[in-house]
């Protein structure tokens, strides 16, 4: 029987590999010294040219930040089916006062619609499920997420 040395060496290989992308930068003092590697600078927090004014949200734009000013009004419309319904959209935060959307809505859909009435920022949620749901029926438990911030300020 033969004997395999594969497996020793695809460990030292890999170890080799891994220590080569471990420890820092070598200095410019030519000491041969290593110092450490420079640290990635904290991710700058959303400014005002990263938001983007729009009257009305979709499920295309989650994860997006929009802007509104006082006095605006911003509709929520996320296009569902009954068998994979939005949830209700839950607001966290200050700046949006719910009010009538006016517009009538079928069976899954979410539909809202929310006054800017003062300076502040509100996160607004909704899900439904990955997966229509029946009876007696293959299904998943997956769940497709929708979030937007909205960013009010004073006109």
């Amino acid at each position: 029987m033969r004997r395999s040395i594969l497996g020793p060496s695809l460990a030292v290989a890999t170890l080799a590999l891994a220590l080569t992308g471990c420890g820092g930068t070598k200095s410019d003092t030519g000491s041969g010294s290593v110092s450490p590697a420079p640290s990635q600078s904290p991710t700058p927090s959303r400014s005002r040219a990263a938001c983007t004014a729009k009257e009305t949200l979709a499920a295309t734009d989650s994860n997006g930040t929009f802007c509104l000013t006082t006095g605006t009004t911003v509709r929520i419309l996320l296009d569902g089916t009954t068998t994979r319904p939005w949830a209700p959209v839950k607001t966290v935060g200050s700046g949006l006062k719910a009010t009538n959307s006016g517009i009538l809505i079928r069976p899954g859909d979410a539909s809202n619609a929310y006054e800017a009435v003062s300076a502040g920022t509100v996160k607004l949620t909704s899900s439904r499920p990955l997966c229509a749901t029946a009876p007696h029926k293959i299904s998943c438990k997956g769940i497709q997420e929708w979030s937007v911030t909205v960013v009010v300020t004073t006109s």
